[in-house]
């Protein structure tokens, strides 16, 4: 998803800047080596206790944190805002998802149900979830509020403690999630760390660790999963995507390129699930990118993509685009660095795409739709699966045998039919590939932060 992009001032601090206009946001102190060792040590002291707390009053205190991040939600919004480039309203949508996510499993964990088992009417046997232990997160910035608040939440409501690394792109927003959920809580249960990469892996190499959350780049997250090997800690990741979407023929064709410019556009491009490659049938593909290529010139006209979270993100993207560009592709719309302060690009078009180019083998992160036409659905469905990533994919088609038959086939965690961002609360899904493993999020997620116990129970024959 994301990589390290923030420059440090000195060894000791993060410069963060606006990336709508490259004014500065602040300084923050990076969390060194001792005092991380002295905040794990500190959740590790807070488990005992945190661990017998019992479940309903875990969920009481996770209502109270919910409830003041509910009443800070303009503050936090507005930083968030400042910080990454997310526009106001979507970032004051993240917070109340956040809010949603902390009410959510204050409910769920004191009712998350163990099983008892078929055994002999003189015995009990039983099977029961129990916390892992101090839990180390670590979370992305391109929805760092409601990420962050759902991992925290599904571990502290299982009675784990937890030590928070917020990314190094939004440092001062992860403090202040970390200060306002924090004062409902006892101390030591939920710590932040400030830093990068290297403070992230210092805090998932700990022997003190027993569980490791995390939700960010490919990269990072294959360097975290060696890393956690050597300690024996339990890992869930999310990490990049490659998505792609299909369009079959037969669809609304003014439907289908809207579907695809909120896909490949929202946030611009920097969401995990985000469209990344694009399959059309021959049939409609005329037509179809003259729609897109006027969504994209729209969604750039109006204001509607916001700039990448820093220069460094757009050189990154750009190289993707330029480099497709060298090798043959067209770019419609788009596809240039625009003057002036900050890290705007433009909504882009590439057509005449081809699957070795880069933009369409590795996550671009940005408000890029790379367009390939395809004789048919069999070939969209082969292109589509031809993929070392498997965090979703999207289908827009008529037909309900070729739904059926892209549910089955694509090797992805989420299949979304006809609405590239569609799906019910809690629908949680595992990713595939280099796209992590394990749940992320819904209930489910509440069994990854737990470890399950079997109890057998009887008596002492003879004795009553």
């Amino acid at each position: 998803m994301n990589q390290s992009n923030t420059s440090a001032t000195g060894e000791s601090e993060l410069h963060i800047t606006n990336p709508s206009d490259g004014t500065s946001v602040g300084s923050a102190a990076i969390t060194g080596e001792r005092e991380i060792r002295a905040l794990v040590q500190g959740a590790r002291e807070a488990f005992p206790a945190w661990r017998a707390t019992a479940p309903a009053q875990r969920g009481r205190a996770l209502r109270a944190a919910a409830r003041a991040l509910a009443e800070h939600e303009g503050e936090v919004a507005d930083l968030h805002h400042r910080e990454t480039g997310r526009d106001l309203e979507g970032a004051l949508g993240g917070v109340r998802a956040a809010v949603d996510t902390l009410l959510q499993y204050s409910e769920l964990a004191p009712v998350h149900r163990g099983r008892s088992l078929l055994g002999p009417g003189t015995a009990l046997d039983v099977m029961r979830p129990e916390p892992r232990g101090v839990a180390a997160i670590v979370t992305p910035w391109n929805d760092p509020v409601a990420v962050s608040a759902g991992l925290i939440g599904a571990a502290l409501a299982m009675g784990n403690t937890v030590v928070h690394k917020p990314s190094e792109r939004c440092p001062h927003l992860g403090a202040l999630l970390g200060a306002v959920l924090g004062e409902h809580l006892p101390a030591g249960v939920l710590a932040t760390v400030t830093g990068g990469a290297r403070e992230g892996e210092m805090l998932v190499a700990s022997t003190e660790i027993d569980l490791v959350a995390h939700v960010g780049s490919t990269h990072a997250g294959e360097r975290i999963a060696r890393s956690v090997a050597l300690t024996g800690a339990h890992l869930v990741r999310e990490n990049g995507g490659n998505d792609a979407l299909i369009v079959d023929a037969g669809v609304p064709v003014q439907w289908a390129a809207e579907q695809a410019a909120i896909g490949a556009f929202t946030n611009s491009g920097q969401i995990c699930t985000s469209v990344e490659r694009i399959f059309v049938h021959r049939d409609v593909a005329e037509a179809f990118i003259d729609a897109l290529a006027a969504e994209a010139e729209r969604w750039t006209a109006e204001g509607r993509v916001v700039p990448l979270v820093d220069e460094r993100m757009r050189e990154s993207v750009h190289d993707q685009v330029r480099g497709a560009v060298d090798r043959g592709a067209r770019a419609l719309v788009g596809g240039a660095v625009p003057e002036g302060a900050g890290s705007a690009y433009p909504a882009t078009v590439l057509v005449d795409v081809t699957p070795e180019m880069t933009v369409m083998r590795e996550e671009t992160f940005g408000p890029v739709a790379p367009v390939m036409v395809v004789a048919d659905f069999a070939e969209a469905l082969d292109r589509a699966s031809a993929d070392e990533y498997g965090l979703s994919a999207s289908v827009l088609t008529p037909r309900l045998d070729h739904a059926h038959e892209a549910i089955d086939r694509l090797a992805v965690g989420t299949v979304k039919v006809n609405h590239v961002f569609g799906g019910a609360p809690g629908g949680a899904a595992e990713p595939r590939g280099r796209s992590g493993a394990g749940f992320g999020y819904g209930p489910e997620l509440l069994d990854e932060m737990s470890t399950m116990k079997v109890a057998h129970l009887e008596a002492i024959p003879g004795m009553e």
